[in-house]
């Protein structure tokens, strides 16, 4: 194995010009840094990651604490975190909650005994205990997706965006509009979805039913269930349109429509978020909102940079999105 002593032989120089090379602690000549950057290509030196970690303090990990790993969202938010840290040199280390807003006060004190220099958190929950956390935590936090007090956050237009979809809903004369979110505990889709909702319905003086109205857990499966216990009370007077806060709810939603005979849009109108690579291929293709996941990756990963270099932030929003009018409204 070629040692950081090897590297200074092969190249003519002293261990400490090539240590300051390596760390980009002082100056090294011209002539020096080329050969020793020669001799490090020839030889595929690569310097000990436990030593640079003794030396800076640092281990140039990441942390991403995820809701679910699986879904496009998170993927897409990943390779834009992944873009800006691979840019720096730095690596990411992903967990996965799993939607158990306990995993994340979990995963956080492990990443923390993994020595991460830093962490981002996509939150679906923000409770006292996981304040409390990340106030007394020693390592740079920021989270995306929820505003948490105190904690450097970069936010969705989460309430434009739903009304927006609401608008256009309003618009194509539907007047009967049910919806399917989530547990109002994630204040994002959770929350801000159904509040742009009902009050886009109060602004036109619609009736909110509430057999209208129905919960799932961001799975496909629960969307179908959610549209078939909405249908099913309302037998006689089904909605004419359904909102989903996600595109995965949005396509059970679907599923269930059609096996039931529903024509869509013609006698229900279907939106979503998200806009997942199958709202696009389903039949008929999903109405949806382009929340730039990738860009929001990016935004993030700078902004924990810049918290770790003790640039000071509070709360920042993703105002960029995009309504996308595909056939199922």
């Amino acid at each position: 194995m070629t040692t950081i002593n090897d590297i200074a032989k092969l190249a003519g120089v002293s261990r400490t010009t090539v240590s300051r090379f390596l760390n980009n602690s002082g100056y090294v000549g011209q002539e020096a840094s080329e050969r020793i950057a020669q001799v490090i290509n020839e030889t595929g030196y690569m310097p000990s990651q436990s030593a640079q970690t003794l030396r800076t303090k640092k281990t140039g990990v990441i942390g991403i604490i995820l809701p679910k790993i699986s879904t496009e969202t998170s993927s897409r938010v990943v390779s834009g975190i992944n873009k800006v840290m691979k840019r720096e040199g730095m690596q990411i280390l992903l967990t996965d909650t799993e939607l158990d807003p306990d995993k994340e006060i979990e995963y956080l004190r492990l990443l923390k005994s993994r020595q991460a220099d830093g962490i981002i958190l996509l939150a679906t929950n923000i409770g006292e205990r996981l304040q409390q956390e990340i106030e007394a935590f020693p390592i740079p936090v920021v989270a995306l997706g929820q505003n948490i007090p105190g904690v450097p956050s970069l936010t969705y237009a989460d309430y434009d965006a739903s009304s927006d979809i609401m608008h256009l809903l309003i618009g194509k004369g539907h007047r009967k509009i049910g919806f399917i979110g989530v547990s109002e505990t994630d204040p994002a889709v959770g929350k801000l979805r159904q509040t742009a909702y009902t009050d886009a319905m109060k602004r036109q003086n619609l009736e909110v039913e509430e057999s209208w109205m129905a919960e799932g857990d961001f799975s496909i499966d629960s969307g179908y269930e959610a549209m078939k216990r909405i249908i099913t009370g309302n037998r006689s007077d089904p909605p004419d349109a359904v909102f989903c806060v996600t595109d995965r709810m949005a396509t059970g939603a679907m599923e269930y429509l059609k096996e039931q005979g529903f024509s869509i849009p013609g006698d229900v109108a279907v939106a979503g978020i998200g806009d997942a690579v199958m709202s696009r291929y389903i039949t008929p293709s999903l109405t949806t909102v382009n929340y730039y996941n990738e860009e929001a990756g990016e935004a993030v990963g700078e902004m924990l940079l810049e918290t770790m270099a003790g640039i000071k932030h509070s709360k920042k929003m993703m105002h960029k999105y995009r309504l996308i009018k595909r056939d199922s409204v």
